[in-house]
């Protein structure tokens, strides 16, 4: 039996106090389909190659649309990309983590998968850095996604690929872990507290079969 370890805990940052408090995130409730308002920022908050327009702090997206967002790096290094969420899942344990030896703590949580595709727009290097989007859930929380440290065909939730550097594109699934059975109402990127979040909303569907393939290969691997 394989065990569900995670290289980072569910470490929820909880929102209240922050700028945005008075912005309700689940008034959709979960998947709720949210209003798309977009637009691109005047001025750019971070420095971007000529013609990457960001996408406006604060825009509302659906499932399905993009944005242009950018984010500081060590190094004073700044990461640009362009981020569509293209699919919201809603799984179980008993449905996709088979096999897997759960702890108390994970089996109070909810799993969810949120699939996107990610171009890589700006000027610097981001091979196998995280994937800046996090989940929030019905306590205004904001939650990271989880890593693995063996293969979890369903939905990989890894870093960046080794190789991503300027026009590099890449499809991923991330895996999050509501909290007290939390829901999923929303995607946000939002990489300071000071930044007003892009956030996206959209129907929560089911998760997608893991290709035969793949499946056989997380079996063979320990945990």
């Amino acid at each position: 039996m394989k065990r569900l370890l995670v290289t980072t805990v569910v470490a929820a940052l909880a929102l209240s106090g922050c700028s945005n408090d008075s912005k309700d995130t689940s008034s959709d409730g979960p998947g709720g389909l949210g209003t798309s308002s977009s637009s691109t920022s005047a001025s750019p908050y971070l420095p971007v190659p000529d013609g990457v327009e960001l996408t406006a702090q604060g825009s509302e997206l659906g499932v399905g649309d993009s944005a242009v967002v950018a984010y500081d790096l060590p190094k004073n290094q700044v990461g640009a990309l362009d981020i569509t969420v293209t699919r919201l899942e809603k799984t179980t344990f008993k449905q996709s983590f088979q096999g897997w030896r759960l702890d108390a703590a994970t089996k109070k949580t909810n799993p969810y998968f949120v699939r996107v595709t990610v171009k890589n727009v700006g000027d610097t290097d981001l091979s196998g850095q995280p994937v800046p989007l996090y989940i929030v859930d019905g306590t205004n929380t904001l939650i990271p996604a989880t890593t693995f440290k063996s293969t979890f065909a369903p939905c990989p939730s890894t870093p960046f690929p080794t190789k991503f550097k300027s026009g590099a594109k890449t499809d991923a699934c991330l895996v999050y872990l509501a909290p007290d059975h939390g829901d999923l109402t929303a995607v946000e990127f939002r990489p300071t507290e000071q930044f007003n979040p892009i956030t996206w909303t959209g129907d929560l569907k089911e998760p997608r079969a893991a290709k035969k393939a793949d499946a056989k290969k997380s079996g063979d691997r320990k945990g």
